[in-house]
């Protein structure tokens, strides 16, 4: 149920404006949404408001605003309210309009994108079955606003992500795949290819199409280049999107990058101990821990302990009862490192504790095997 309603809530993501008149305001207020540059952002959003306070564009986007503040930090909920609330007021305006002229394209997306990042944000909160029901509200939605304009490049973000997602999940996850028998097949190729010319082709969707190519060629296609392709062309379009670096730091992890790995997190942690916004605590763990990554791979031992030890501590504030896979790996590298610096009963203290801990990618069997043969 979870990956059925992350399915159906990958649709609608970014409705698009095609007035011309606002065009120019709407592309300059979504570069700053994802530059996190958010009062910038609410200023021009806000101005699509003084002529008509009803203006589902001005409505739709100043809640994404608010969705990108929930989305840098996932662990915080304090916002979630006031975002279902923002789209239930452009759901209602929508409806509005809907009811005078049914075929009103602009109110249809912004309908869709309201409902559809409704359902997304009850999938990440694991509320399936509400996201689910909101993935089947938006569907036909989406399917009229394909009829009035199929040449629309920015339209092709939602029938490339759902071509996409509709064929590999069933083939990653086979127990939902009876659940998806009344939805319409999909093609992983004709997805790729779609949000491609959204990429290139796009005017307002062109940054969540890359944001999705760079996504799936890192989690579903194991494809670290491809990855970094979209990552780069994001980082250097808004290089203070911490979301955007760290999907980079890790293609870059995948392609066995070292200069680039330095380099991004670097920056990451640089930027996280400076306060800016967008850093959370598991953030920081993951920085730390990839620094230590970077530094146990090119020979420098000591460099690798500092970082691996904080991220262990960052690790013991989020993770609490349910440690990840950042805290046990950690631990294990952190006792390697002991080993090479030639420290054995420190390292043998480190494999006990992943002991302690649960299993994690045959976590226990490494440890045991160190404990009887040191790390070379």
């Amino acid at each position: 149920m979870k990956y059925l309603a992350i399915i159906l809530t990958f649709l609608f993501l970014t409705p698009f404006l095609t007035a011309q008149n606002q065009s120019t305001i709407i592309d300059e207020g979504i570069r700053d949404v994802y530059s996190l540059n958010f009062p910038a952002a609410e200023t021009k959003f806000r101005s699509l408001l003084r002529d008509n306070p009803k203006n589902p564009a001005g409505l739709f986007y100043l809640a994404m605003i608010d969705w990108w503040k929930i989305l840098v930090d996932l662990d915080d909920e304090s916002k979630d309210d006031l975002f279902y609330k923002k789209l239930d007021d452009i759901i209602y305006v929508c409806d509005e309009i809907l009811d005078k002229n049914p075929d009103n394209f602009d109110a249809l997306f912004f309908k869709a994108g309201a409902v559809g990042f409704r359902g997304r944000l009850r999938a990440l909160r694991e509320s399936w079955l509400k996201a689910a029901d909101d993935g089947r509200e938006a569907l036909p939605i989406v399917n009229k606003a394909l009829k009035l304009q199929p040449k629309n490049a920015d339209i092709l973000l939602g029938t490339g992500i759902y071509s996409y997602y509709i064929s590999v999940i069933p083939e990653q996850y086979p127990a939902i795949k009876p659940l998806l028998i009344f939805f319409p097949s999909g093609d992983k190729a004709q997805g790729i290819q779609d949000l491609v010319r959204v990429a290139e082709k796009g005017r307002f969707a062109k940054y969540e199409a890359m944001y999705f190519l760079m996504t799936l060629y890192q989690e579903f296609e194991k494809d670290g280049a491809s990855s970094e392709k979209y990552a780069k062309q994001l980082t250097d379009l808004f290089p203070e999107n911490p979301v955007f670096l760290r999907w980079r730091g890790r293609a870059a992890i995948m392609r066995g990058d070292y200069p680039l790995v330095k380099e991004i997190y670097t920056k990451l942690y640089n930027d996280g101990k400076a306060g800016k916004f967008g850093y959370s605590l598991k953030l920081k763990r993951e920085t730390d821990y990839y620094l230590g990554f970077y530094y146990r791979a090119t020979g420098q031992y000591d460099s690798a302990l500092v970082y691996l030890n904080e991220s262990i501590e960052l690790s013991k504030k989020t993770d609490k009862n349910d440690p990840s896979g950042f805290w046990v790996n950690a631990l294990l590298f952190k006792g390697q490192m002991y080993d090479k610096l030639n420290k054995r009963d420190e390292a043998i203290k480190c494999y006990n504790e992943v002991l302690g801990l649960k299993e994690y990618n045959n976590s226990h069997k490494s440890a045991k095997y160190f404990i009887s043969e040191p790390y070379r």
